[in-house]
């Protein structure tokens, strides 16, 4: 293909890095950071909870950028993703990895929000947390594990990314168009056949 998708293409990569970097840096620096300066567990609740509320604005774009992007992409290589072997596949694994991390991000922020109520001195946020009893240690526990899920989804969309990299070679697209061919026509001569003859 000799088009060229820079726009579609940046939105796409910036917007994973951001992903993928900021859930990273939030689950080993900023959870590690709180732990270890919180003196209290509603202290480090509360440090944590800040860096998270202050970065899930910046991380809503970053995803919002890389959806545009990547939906941009699809569009613009939808003719190779039906006609070249191996394309589709890689397509509908990056598009369930992408919902399964766009789920657990979201899930991340309800567990983390409930745990900022119950960690806030703010007399209405502890109102508010009263209404909705939570057992802190399991909340916490589950979105600990959570927090490593999104940098783990999102890192092998960074995977699925290089392979249909890989997949854009001319070499790479000659090959596999040529095998869907053969897939859907298996009773059709191979060419080297006629020059051999």
């Amino acid at each position: 293909m000799t088009e060229r998708n820079t726009v579609l293409r940046s939105l796409h990569d910036v917007g994973l890095a951001a992903w993928f970097g900021g859930s990273l840096m939030g689950a080993v620096g900023l959870n590690g950071a709180a732990k270890a300066q919180g003196g209290s567990w509603e202290q480090g609740a509360r440090i944590a909870s800040a860096g998270w509320a202050m970065w899930t604005p910046v991380n809503a774009v970053a995803i919002g950028v890389h959806l545009v992007g990547s939906s941009g992409l699809l569009a613009a290589n939808a003719a190779r993703v039906a006609t070249q072997q191996g394309v589709a596949a890689s397509t509908i694994a990056k598009t369930v990895l992408t919902g399964a991390a766009l789920g657990v991000t979201a899930y991340s922020r309800v567990l983390g929000r409930k745990i900022e109520l119950a960690s806030s001195d703010n007399p209405s946020d502890a109102e508010k947390s009263a209404r909705h009893p939570l057992d802190t240690g399991k909340a916490e526990h589950q979105l600990a594990c959570v927090q490593w899920i999104v940098p783990a989804l999102t890192g092998g969309l960074l995977i699925l990314n290089a392979l249909h990299g890989e997949q854009q070679r001319p070499a790479q697209q000659l090959h596999g168009m040529w095998r869907r061919y053969r897939s859907l026509a298996p009773h059709m001569p191979m060419p080297n056949r006629h020059l051999s003859r």
